[in-house]
């Protein structure tokens, strides 16, 4: 797997859904300027579709909490020995790392050892908890390209070179305000199910959220629901899960694109995650759910030093959505949380006004080309 001799070789790392397709722009802004570029790494469907060579699969690596890892734990290990290997025999002129902290901070120390660069776009949550890794990242990191706007100051605290490059999501075929700030509930109302991007959280919030929405059949005259199955979900787990569930045989399935969710629902009940950031600049009202295992959430809770746990919260430094976690995140609770919504057209509508207006602190277009510009200054250097 080597590149032509006059072309320099990057090496990618994605390990979430969401960095997969931020780093698939980031390819493509790349291979603008410079077209010969050879890309090589960790990553899924959208990566591998703007033409980056994969040696793993990030799907069989990705998980969320503590005791989460055990059962990945051989797969991981597999990708970090891929990886390792990579990074010794090809010896790539820049290695992209993209957020996936526990497995890229181990792939950075190995590349720090061979004198490759390594540049870090998409920042891990380290100001949530754990922020001690800053310190790390001083030492392994060459440079930070951050996406939120509170990030450059606290790396610039830990003195790291970091460059804020506002949101990729920007880049993304946004409706416009105008049209974003819709007033007023369709009839009959519809709402969203984003259950997330990994089985896990199929398994654990879908339930959940079909339970809420038996409650909301019964409050509300009449309602219509729909669901958004991430690329990395087989269509099969959604499947199963609905089929254990009386009443949800006709739910619309909408595959790729959780745009198409945003645009056609009034409200939404979202994972916790990049997808909560997305519906603010679409303009979709949401309430926030998440649950890991007991002693995930337990650490968590020791460990975690921000008042909110939603995206879209901690950009807007308040709660604009009702987050309900752990043994909140009941159907009960998300109900009542969406029914709220519902029920007041005159503060839904004032909710979407505030979140199409987080678009203005988040940088403007164009992050993935100043990315492009950081990496290939860091090449030119090099």
């Amino acid at each position: 797997m080597k590149p032509d001799n006059n072309n320099n070789c990057v090496a990618i790392i994605a390990g979430e859904a969401s960095g997969d397709e931020h780093g698939a722009k980031l390819v493509r802004a790349m291979r603008q300027q410079r077209p010969g570029l050879f890309f090589c790494g960790i990553g899924g469907p959208a990566l591998k579709r703007a033409g980056v060579r994969i040696v793993a699969d990030a799907a069989e690596l990705t998980v969320v909490g503590i005791t989460e890892v055990f059962s990945r734990l051989p797969d991981i290990l597999k990708g970090m020995g891929i990886f390792r290997k990579l990074l010794k025999s090809l010896r790539p002129d820049l290695l992209i790392l993209i957020d996936f902290p526990d497995f890229n901070l181990r792939m950075a120390a190995v590349a720090k050892k061979l004198e490759i660069p390594v540049l870090y776009y998409i920042s891990p949550q380290i100001w949530a908890w754990r922020q001690g890794r800053a310190r790390r990242i001083a030492r392994l990191v060459d440079h930070m390209a951050v996406i939120l706007p509170f990030e450059e100051q606290f790396y610039q605290g830990f003195n790291v070179p970091v460059s804020f490059v506002g949101h990729p999501l920007l880049d993304d075929h946004l409706p416009t305000a105008e049209k974003a700030l819709k007033s007023g509930l369709q009839d009959p109302p519809v709402v969203g199910l984003v259950p997330g991007s990994r089985d896990t959280e199929i398994m654990r919030l879908l339930p959940i959220m079909l339970e809420a929405g038996d409650i909301l059949k019964q409050e509300l005259k009449d309602v219509e629901f729909i669901i958004s199955r991430a690329g990395s979900v087989e269509s099969a787990l959604i499947f199963s899960v609905l089929d254990r569930r009386k009443g949800w045989d006709q739910i619309e399935v909408i595959s790729g694109g959780v745009e198409k969710v945003f645009e056609r629902s009034d409200a939404i009940i979202a994972a916790s995650g990049t997808v909560t950031l997305q519906a603010a600049i679409h303009g979709t009202p949401m309430v926030i759910t998440y649950k890991v295992s007991p002693v995930s959430a337990w650490f968590g809770r020791a460990f975690i030093r921000v008042d909110h746990v939603g995206l879209v919260n901690l950009v807007a430094d308040r709660e604009l959505a009702p987050e309900l976690l752990q043994d909140a995140a009941t159907g009960d609770n998300i109900a009542w949380a969406i029914l709220d919504m519902l029920k007041n057209e005159d503060k839904l509508n004032r909710l979407r006004t505030e979140l199409i207006a987080l678009r203005d602190t988040l940088g403007g277009t164009g992050a993935s080309e100043r990315v492009a510009d950081l990496a290939l200054g860091m090449l030119k250097n090099r």
